[in-house]
């Protein structure tokens, strides 16, 4: 296999980091500048991360099984069905994870 993009992408998220934490570096100093505290660097919700990543297997994991019942069901091919289902399943868990931290930060 020809890995030669995985070069491009690490080079490009590589210039991006140094960048994003160029111009936060530039946002705190300005900050302190003008007294205030960067508060607003820090996530509001106390929902435990442990929470996010559990919810995250989880749906890796249905997004597995459903994968292999599509493959053995359907006539989609064992890559589109896996993968497909996988990152469906993982998002849908992000996406409920940010309601329930959503509703967390409100309570509190």
């Amino acid at each position: 296999m020809d890995f030669d993009f995985l070069v491009g992408i690490a080079f490009f998220a590589t210039v991006y980091g140094i960048f994003h934490l160029y111009i936060r570096r530039k946002e705190r100093l300005a900050l302190i500048d003008k007294g205030l505290t960067a508060n607003i660097f820090t996530s509001e919700a106390n929902v435990s991360p442990s929470l996010k990543f559990g919810l995250l297997c989880i749906g890796i994991a249905v997004g597995f099984l459903i994968g292999g019942i599509l493959e053995t069901t359907t006539e989609l091919e064992e890559g589109v069905a896996y993968l497909s289902m996988v990152f469906l399943f993982g998002g849908l868990a992000l996406v409920i994870y940010y309601f329930i931290a959503k509703q967390h930060a409100r309570k509190e």
